[in-house]
């Protein structure tokens, strides 16, 4: 299924952590935190001005980006968890 967000909506999918501590110590599914960086999907065309001219979203499909912890709505797209939030609720991208 494809899916392409309106607005300034963006689809999210969140990257997984690394599953040990600096110490070589294995954190188990029921402890681990859901990851705050994902990668870009999809992005919406943009939301509109109170003028009416739209505004570009300033992230694109692939971008590596941070958000925060209760940011998003969760949905599942072909059997994988997927994020779809406002750009607003993108902290930053992530430089390579």
């Amino acid at each position: 299924m494809q899916i392409k967000p309106l607005h300034d909506r963006v689809l999210v999918k969140r990257l997984e952590e690394e599953a040990r501590t600096s110490g070589g110590i294995i954190i188990p599914d029921t402890a681990k935190e859901k990851p705050q960086q994902g990668k870009v999907m999809a992005v919406g065309p943009g939301a509109r001005s109170e003028d009416g001219k739209l505004q570009v979203p300033d992230v694109k499909k692939g971008d590596r980006i941070l958000f925060g912890k209760w940011s998003g709505t969760e949905v599942k797209i072909d059997g994988e968890e997927m994020l779809i939030m406002k750009e607003s609720d993108i902290m930053g991208v992530v430089a390579n």
